[in-house]
């Protein structure tokens, strides 16, 4: 069978979905299948085991969580300042809340990496080097802060989201805003 890549991602879309809706233990073939709504067996033509679904499915995850180049391009332009920092760090709530799915998918996907050797080394890479381009991003931009403020404002607004989308009446959409201003107050400083 011809396998395309277009199909390819697709079946990884149609994976994440079910993640985030079934859970890991739902994650078949069949399925991925019914999700994608392609003839039966189509996605066991594409992967060769549940693992590499798994894995492709968590790099995809982050493929679909980042900014596009519009957004990325204003945001150069800035003035680098603590209200730039506000701006990006809603920015970056509302674009990862934005795709619910594809976070509850990772947060399923993580959990499994801790029985997954391969899918876990894939996850480390991904969140490693998401982490690394925060970072250069920061020194490459003048804003106020330095690698910590990266770190602790990346750990600080995953559990936000995190709440948000698993527990979204803990926090009315005010009270996120306020913490989301809190957090970059207390962490960047003036």
């Amino acid at each position: 069978m011809r396998r395309n890549d277009e199909r390819r991602a697709a079946l990884v879309d149609a994976a994440i979905e079910v993640l985030a809706r079934e859970g890991a233990r739902g994650l078949t073939f069949r399925a991925v299948d019914a999700e994608a709504g392609v003839p039966v067996g189509t996605a066991s033509n594409y992967f060769a085991n549940r693992d590499d679904l798994l894995t492709q499915a968590g790099g995809r995850v982050y493929e679909r969580l980042q900014p596009d180049e519009a957004a990325i391009a204003r945001n150069r332009t800035r003035t680098p300042d603590r209200e730039t920092w506000l701006i990006l760090m809603h920015e970056l709530v509302d674009r990862v809340s934005s795709y619910r799915t594809g976070y509850l998918a990772l947060l399923e996907l993580r959990l499994e990496a801790t029985r997954r050797p391969r899918l876990r080394e894939v996850l480390t890479e991904r969140v490693r080097a998401d982490v690394e381009a925060n970072v250069a991003y920061h020194e490459q931009s003048g804003l106020p802060g330095n690698a910590t403020v990266v770190h602790l404002l990346y750990l600080a607004l995953n559990w936000l989201i995190v709440e948000q989308l698993t527990l979204p009446e803990v926090f009315s959409e005010t009270e996120r805003e306020r913490l989301v201003a809190a957090a970059v107050e207390r962490i960047v400083g003036s």
